[in-house]
């Protein structure tokens, strides 16, 4: 493979000195770039988009064209290990991700099996491969899976939910089922990731949209406890480079420090606490990333040049910041203040990596 040219993305989840603060997006390949929605378009739903390796290739590389960010990330889904496990995702308009077979017994949970990632799954791998010869080094490749507890949300609910009585009377109900099927869930999102690392994936990060919706006894036992059996089974080194891991749990600021005992490389932070105040819990320990509002990108590029300075000052001085959103982009942000966002991130942030004399 190419080497990097611009490996500050790297570097900072390595908490290693860079030039300036990296910064990407999460969901940066999406609706709000007409360039994306024309293809989205031709592919004609949602599920063809992210099944066709071409098409996913494309969608990927259309924001490293108009804006500088420092990180590409693999278009896909997290419903992807469902699907594969024959559960017969589908997209409902307004409605989202649904399931045609969710799963809500015992007897279902124990009749999954871990989808073979390079056969039902090839699909990605073939998408990773094609982006990372693509990007010829510019830029390093994201890869990424939604946690087990998230997975399990999905697949219990049988789609979008508001109050998670389904999955959470499963667990109050049932633990010992759920535990299985998180369990299996894990072995898989464990196959998948490393599978993506061996199709050239360079960073990986789990999304954990819903662990926030547990108490701390839940979330320890239901969803840290599985994040972290997932760092463990990872592929850290390849094409002789360690393999930086994300974890992001949203509304997840209360168990920032158990997140950062996992041994992951980096924690992602929503918009709700002032990453310095996360910076002085954590220490070295991992890197941050994040957090700016989204809804920021809505205000003026200058309203949105100050909210990029608070937060640089906010994390003061060092190594260990890869700036981001607190979640994905909205849809509706004009693709010019994306372009203030990035340049200000870059343009304020030097003075805080200048080594004292």
């Amino acid at each position: 493979m190419t080497p990097l040219t611009n490996d500050r993305f790297l570097r900072a989840l390595q908490r290693e000195p860079v030039d300036m603060t990296p910064v990407w997006m999460m969901r940066q390949a999406g609706r709000y770039l007409p360039e994306y929605r024309e293809t989205r378009a031709r592919a004609k739903d949602f599920l063809t988009l992210c099944q066709t390796p071409e098409l996913a290739c494309e969608v990927t590389l259309q924001p490293l064209a108009r804006f500088k960010l420092d990180a590409a990330i693999l278009f896909s889904d997290i419903l992807t290990i469902p699907e594969a496990m024959g559960l017969g995702l589908y997209f409902s308009e307004g409605e989202g991700p649904c399931f045609e077979r969710p799963v809500r017994t015992k007897a279902q949970i124990d009749n999954l099996s871990v989808p073979d990632p390079n056969d039902a799954l090839r699909y990605v791998m073939d998408a990773v491969s094609l982006i990372r010869r693509e990007l010829d080094g510019k830029v390093p490749l994201i890869g990424f899976s939604g946690s087990p507890w998230t997975l399990a949300t999905y697949m219990v609910e049988g789609g979008t939910t508001k109050n998670f009585r389904r999955v959470k009377g499963l667990m109050f109900e049932q633990p010992q089922a759920m535990h299985t099927l998180l369990d299996t869930l894990a072995q898989a999102v464990i196959a998948y990731l490393n599978a993506q690392i061996a199709a050239g994936a360079q960073a990986v990060m789990i999304f954990d949209t819903w662990g926030g919706i547990l108490t701390t006894r839940d979330y320890l036992a239901f969803s840290l406890h599985y994040m972290q059996q997932i760092v463990e089974g990872l592929t850290r080194k390849h094409e002789g480079q360690r393999v930086p891991v994300i974890l992001f749990t949203k509304d997840g600021n209360e168990w920032l420090e158990d997140l950062a005992a996992t041994g992951c490389d980096a924690v992602g932070l929503d918009w709700k606490r002032p990453i310095g105040k996360a910076r002085e819990r954590v220490g070295d320990k991992v890197a941050l990333q994040g957090n700016m509002d989204p809804c920021v990108l809505h205000a003026s590029p200058e309203r949105i040049r100050e909210e990029v300075a608070t937060i640089l000052a906010s994390f003061g001085n060092g190594n260990g910041h890869v700036f981001n959103l607190g979640h994905g982009i909205h849809p509706e942000v004009d693709p010019e203040h994306v372009s203030a966002f990035v340049d200000a991130v870059h343009a304020l942030s030097p003075p805080y990596h200048v080594s004292p004399l």
